[in-house]
Parts: structure tokens; C-alpha cells; sequence
């Protein structure tokens, strides 16, 4: 079997530094390992219209917005199939398939479901299509018989919803028409959810607490230095917190030991600066300036790649559309898979035209 990979985001706005850590990164990663055979990155436009439908110029906006930001984390067209999800319909009849395979109640259970229902306020009117985008996801996983899709944690119920459609789509129906896909976490624990710069929850475009890849040096510095560290450690001298602090905590997503050596010689690592941060004695300011430091250092090479994707605007669609081709071939071929399983595909079975044709001629002799 063919290892093969589908991920994707939201265009709902510019991708941040929580994106890159929790996903980009291991992405490139994984596409230039050569372990895979296929690598599938989807722009979701047709989930973010589920709770943007009111403002669809949003959506449209940002669909070059995450196109840039992928390419200039390094996701290569060559090497990866860039598409946009609206452009593949072969989805769209898949996931009404799979809706007959769902009951109400199993959605209403989805952690993630509930979370975002809540969020969004949707409680007392929930959009249809909102309401059923776990079984969307499950399209587009097994439309391009994923074998792995890297998540973050908050995903998981919605992969093992997929996994559930696989495996009830292939009893039902027997064969194997349909792969169950395996997730893929952060290897980072702190990775898989990076908070905001205000400490208080997930980095969030909603709650607009990010650093996005596309920031320039002084507005990445500017954030950093207002970033949420300990309220109690009012002086240098006072000892420090370090859990709950979002500088240590980006610290631990983004330091090397390499870091220390560069930019902080005085700390053999970064457990001796956070020793030394909790005893007291260490200011906010240090620790800051050595966070931007590493950030710079990790951001100026994807920065300058989108300023060189920016120039070609047109190749850049052209590379989603290139992308989206071969997505809607490969989906298709899933699809009548999936028609031949369920004995909905009528034009193209012969033996069923024969057969009848048999029948009727028997009743008229």
C-alpha cells in the first residue's frame, strides 16, 4: 500500500508561529523525507465557508494568504499537491454518501463539534453545513486514501469519526474501497497547543493574540516584548513562574541547545534559564530579547521566500490550479471506487446492462 498523506487548513486569515510549530513544520519535514509517495495539502475553503458563509470575500482573500504561507515555509509543488478544496466536487458527492453513515446523535457527541458549537455561538441555530464538516473531513481524508494525516490534538475526534465512516462504509458494502487513515501529533508536546501572546488560551486569529509568519522583524519584536510572562514577578530580584509564562513556553517550542551558545552564552541550556528565573534575579526583558532573537532567526528565511512568491502572483494561482487538477483525478478515481461498491454505477456496468436486457428479452419469448 502506498504511504500517502492529506492535511490542510482554514483560509480564514494569514497562518501564525502556532501553525508553524503545531503543523508547517513537520509537514515540510515529512515532504522532504521521500518516505511518502504522495503528499496531499488542501486549502479548506468550502469548511471555512461552514461558519463564514456571510462573508465568503474573506474566504477568497485568504485563500492566497495560506498559498503564500506555505510556499514560503518551504512546501514544495513539486514534492506536494497544493489544491483547493472547493475546486475538487468529487468531495462534495462523497460526503453526501457518507452523511447516510452518521447519525444525528454520533455528531452531537464530537468533542470538537461541541467545542466549536460553543465557540461560534452557534447553539440555539447551527448551520447544516457546519454541523456536518466531520464527515466532510472524512471526504477528503479517504478521497485521496490517506494512510497518515498530521493534526493537531484538538483533531483527533474528528479522525476517529473518519475512522468510524471507513470502517462501516467497508462492512456495509465489503471490500476495501475506502483506507482508514492513522493521525500524526506534534512530536513536541508543547507544539500542540502554542498559546497566545497573552498567555490566556490557544493562539487564535479570532482572538488575534498571534504572531503571524508574514509579520515584519519590529512587529514580531514589538510582540515579543509585550508578551504575557508572570504578573507576580514584579522586580528582577523576585522569583519567577515559569509555568503559565507564554515566553517559557515559546521557549520551549522554538530553542535549540545551538540557541544558547548564539545569542545566550551565559546558560549552558534552557532549563539553567528557567532555574535561574524561578530562584530570581532574571528579568523579563533578558529572556524577551532572546525569544526575538530565536524567532528572528527562525522567520527571516520564510519571510524573504514570500516576498519572492510575491512577485509572481499569477504563478502562484497557477500552482493551486495545476494542484487542483490533479486532486479532482485522483478524487475521481476514489469516487468510482466507492459508486462500484454501493451498485451506483450504472452506466459503467455492463454486466448489470446485460443481464436485464436478458431478463426482459425472456419475458417477452
Amino acid at each position: 500500500m502506498e504511504k500517502i498523506i492529506l492535511t490542510g487548513d482554514r483560509p480564514t486569515g494569514r497562518l501564525h508561529i502556532g501553525h508553524y510549530v503545531g503543523s508547517l513544520k513537520r509537514r515540510v519535514e515529512l515532504q522532504n523525507s521521500g518516505e511518502f509517495d504522495k503528499i496531499y495539502i488542501m486549502i479548506a475553503d468550502v469548511q471555512a465557508l461552514t461558519d463564514n458563509f456571510e462573508n465568503p470575500e474573506k474566504v477568497r482573500q485568504n485563500i492566497l494568504e495560506v498559498a503564500l504561507d506555505y510556499l514560503s515555509v518551504g512546501l514544495d509543488p513539486a514534492k506536494s499537491t497544493l489544491f483547493i478544496q472547493s475546486q475538487v466536487p468529487q468531495l462534495t458527492e462523497l460526503t453526501t454518501y457518507y452523511m447516510n453513515l452518521v447519525s444525528v446523535s454520533r455528531v452531537e457527541r464530537n468533542p470538537t463539534v461541541k467545542a466549536e458549537i460553543q465557540q461560534k455561538n452557534f447553539e440555539k441555530s447551527i448551520p447544516v453545513g457546519f454541523f456536518t464538516y466531520p464527515i466532510s473531513q472524512a471526504s477528503d481524508i479517504t478521497a485521496f486514501k490517506a494512510t497518515l494525516v498530521p493534526v493537531g490534538e484538538d483533531q483527533l475526534p474528528m479522525l476517529e469519526q473518519c475512522k468510524e465512516i471507513v470502517r462501516r462504509f467497508n462492512m456495509i458494502y465489503g471490500g476495501e474501497a475506502l483506507v482508514e487513515p492513522d493521525i500524526m501529533l506534534p512530536e513536541n508536546e508543547t507544539c500542540r497547543r502554542l498559546p497566545g501572546t497573552d498567555g490566556k488560551a490557544k493562539m487564535s486569529k479570532s482572538i488575534g493574540n498571534c504572531i503571524y509568519l508574514s509579520d515584519d522583524a519590529e512587529t514580531v519584536r514589538k510582540k515579543v516584548m509585550d508578551m504575557y510572562t508572570d504578573p507576580t514577578h514584579i522586580k528582577v530580584s523576585d522569583p519567577g513562574h515559569v509555568e503559565g509564562n507564554a515566553v517559557f513556553t515559546y521557549l520551549d517550542a522554538f530553542s535549540k541547545p545551538e540557541h544558547f551558545e548564539k545569542y545566550l552564552p551565559e546558560y549552558e541550556n534552557l532549563d539553567a534559564l528557567k532555574e535561574h528565573y524561578t530562584r530570581g534575579g532574571l528579568g523579563d526583558v533578558k529572556i524577551k530579547k532572546f525569544l526575538n532573537s530565536i524567532l528572528q532567526e527562525e522567520l527571516e528565511p520564510i519571510r524573504a521566500r514570500r516576498k519572492e512568491y510575491e512577485k509572481d502572483i499569477a504563478g502562484v494561482y497557477e500552482i493551486l490550479k495545476k494542484g487542483s487538477e490533479e486532486a479532482r483525478r485522483v478524487a475521481e478515481n476514489t469516487l468510482q471506487d466507492v459508486r462500484n461498491a454501493m451498485k451506483i454505477n450504472y452506466f459503467s456496468d455492463e454486466e448489470l446492462i446485460k443481464a436485464q436486457a436478458a431478463k426482459y428479452q425472456a419475458n417477452k419469448d
